[in-house]
């Protein structure tokens, strides 16, 4: 039975406004049962967000209370004009720590100017998010490697617990201080640690890992910062150990807010916002993808940048700062049983209930407990295994993640994510820019005789086959002519070379030209150039560059076969009548009557 919600009518809409109102797609999937799934999976991501958006604020330099706020309104917001059914929005890790990095030298942490700061951040990030959303740039982020964000996660995680040293011993760091100046002054201080604190912390670390490991369906986080907390109020009644906490939360809702949009606060965030936007919309569009592989739906990356952005936009006015995709938050929807973003809707709804509830509380919640909790997400984000995978298989992207995990550590972070960035595309291009370009042949060993590389087959000493395998675009044609004169010096005489072109996807005017000069060169020495299997959106873009008429029409062939028949025509017959090679079922009729000549061979199968 659906619900009024699902039955809704909306036959006078446009077909293009579901993307504007994406909800109408999903509404037929909301029944009694889906609500009741979605309901219990909303109230389970309302208390696993409690913990993490206190969390996450700490780490990012905001009062506690506005993780809060962005995981009520713009997790709201995000599912509803999202295309994820899973996706849950809200303050992560990476977005917390990249939002300190930027913020900290212009204010700082915690004060009016710092908020004011991270709404002005999170009002641009939203801004560029829904236009690039809107311009269909949504697959931009394919363009980002896994590795890069791999090595972003795993720096960010170490930055997390360095942050976190001075909570979790008890000692007085100047508050921003480097990587290596925090881990120089736990050094240096170390006779200065103090045993209560540094017990209420490992106790809470400790704690949260037993109970993830032996009780996996109880909410990890809330049980650590209870036994922790409940830790020190026992040493300060028997002890008189005293320690600093995070302090009471305002029971509210989120309170309005406006970003400051003067020229002096955009300046001060504009060299982050980029990097911010890049992260949290990989994160977003990765963390959807990934549980639409196991639900077997299709993610709208466009889409997804547009609720992404208006998420961010309505988080700027509701006392949120930028806010992305939660992969914890995400995880724990899909595995409660979610069946639609309603869930996600409900989390951000429940969450602001249980905000009224059991704010006051957090006053007895000591900051070593919260650094305890702080050090154990910092293990969760290390991905070990991917990692591990990537060392052992693959050297680039093994470079690529090194140098972003470093840049994390010693650079600031929009300039690790940007290094991390401009390498995946750097190794991209030198992927796409060397299209594969071998010498192919008929198989001497094979019955069939289909084509295969000619290194140790016999060739003909007039008509060389090279098969391409990539796009001909402007980065890649100088390779191709590298490659092609390379053969020409090895075998000067092979004036015809036929281009098995399968794999050929895409052609430029570079690279049409490219072929144009190639054909005129040959035929003005004697020889030809020929296309074979070339598809017919290439041999589109040969004729609207006015390459093929350079090459010609008669030139281009379906199958192999066709095109040996046809360029056998063309041969030297004088060359063929004293070959020793005869690969082709035509060079039967050039035979000498000299029985030193071997038997003629069956002609070369269509296969490359």
């Amino acid at each position: 039975m659906l619900t009024p919600l699902a039955r809704l009518s909306v036959p006078s809409l446009r077909p293009d406004w579901p993307r504007f109102l994406p909800f109408l797609r999903w509404r037929n999937r909301v029944n009694k049962q889906s609500l009741r799934d979605d309901l219990i999976a909303g109230l389970t991501g309302a208390l696993v967000a409690l913990p993490q958006g206190v969390a996450f604020a700490t780490i990012a330099g905001m009062p506690p209370e506005y993780g809060l706020y962005a995981g009520m309104i713009p997790a709201i917001i995000a599912a509803l004009f999202g295309s994820s059914w899973h996706l849950v929005s809200g303050p992560t890790t990476a977005a917390s720590i990249v939002l300190f990095s930027v913020l900290s030298p212009h204010a700082e942490p915690g004060t009016a100017q710092y908020v004011s700061l991270a709404l002005t951040m999170t009002f641009l990030v939203g801004v560029i998010q829904l236009v690039m959303g809107l311009a269909r740039m949504g697959t931009l982020v394919n363009f980002i490697s896994h590795s890069v964000v791999t090595g972003f996660t795993a720096g960010a995680a170490i930055l997390i617990a360095t942050n976190q040293v001075k909570h979790f011993f008890g000692l007085e760091i100047a508050r921003g201080a480097s990587f290596s100046d925090t881990w120089s002054a736990l050094f240096h201080q170390i006779d200065q640690i103090q045993p209560g604190v540094t017990a209420v912390a490992s106790l809470t670390l400790v704690l949260g890992i037993a109970v993830k490991h032996f009780f996996p369906k109880w909410p990890y986080m809330i049980v650590a910062m209870l036994g922790g907390s409940a830790a020190a109020a026992a040493l300060s009644v028997w002890q008189g150990v005293q320690m600093s906490t995070v302090g009471a939360l305002p029971a509210s809702l989120p309170p309005l807010s406006a970003p400051a949009l003067d020229g002096e606060s955009i300046r001060a965030v504009a060299s982050g916002v980029v990097a911010v936007t890049l992260l949290a919309l990989t994160e977003a569009v990765s963390i959807a993808r990934a549980l639409a592989a196991r639900s077997g739906q299709h993610i709208d990356g466009n889409q997804e940048f547009i609720g992404q952005g208006m998420s961010n936009l309505a988080g700027a006015f509701f006392s949120g700062y930028v806010a992305t995709g939660s992969f914890n938050r995400s995880g724990v929807n899909y595995a409660a049983g979610a069946k639609t973003p309603l869930a996600a809707m409900m989390a951000g709804v429940f969450l602001l209930l249980v905000v009224l509830l059991v704010a006051p509380w957090a006053r007895f919640l000591p900051n070593a407990a919260m650094a305890g909790i702080l050090f154990l997400v910092a293990w969760g984000l290390i991905d070990f295994k991917e990692i591990a995978h990537t060392v052992k298989t693959n050297r680039s992207e093994l470079a690529i993640m090194a140098a972003t995990f470093a840049a994390t550590l010693f650079l600031t972070l929009e300039e690790a994510i940007i290094i991390g960035v401009l390498m995946s595309l750097s190794l991209y291009l030198a992927r796409t820019s060397k299209p594969q370009v071998r010498e192919r042949a008929p198989n001497p060993h094979s019955m069939k005789r289909k084509f295969t590389d000619a290194d140790h087959a016999p060739q003909c000493p007039q008509l060389r086959f090279v098969r391409i395998d990539g796009s001909l675009f402007f980065g890649a044609t100088a390779h191709v002519r590298e490659k092609l004169a390379a053969l020409d010096i090895a075998r000067p005489e092979q004036k015809h070379v036929a281009i098995i072109a399968h794999g050929i996807n895409f052609i430029d005017m570079a690279g049409a030209e490219a072929l144009a000069d190639e054909a005129r060169r040959r035929r003005a020495a004697g020889g030809g150039l020929y296309l074979i299997g070339i598809k017919d959106t290439v041999q589109e873009q040969l004729a609207e560059s006015g390459a093929l008429k350079a090459i010609g029409g008669a030139n281009l062939f379906d199958s192999k076969t066709e095109a040996i028949a046809e360029i056998y025509r063309r041969l030297d017959r004088d060359i063929c009548r004293t070959c020793n090679a005869r690969i082709f079922r035509e060079c039967a009729p050039a035979r000498t009557e000299t029985a030193a000549l071997p038997q003629p061979l069956i002609h070369a199968g269509a296969h490359s």
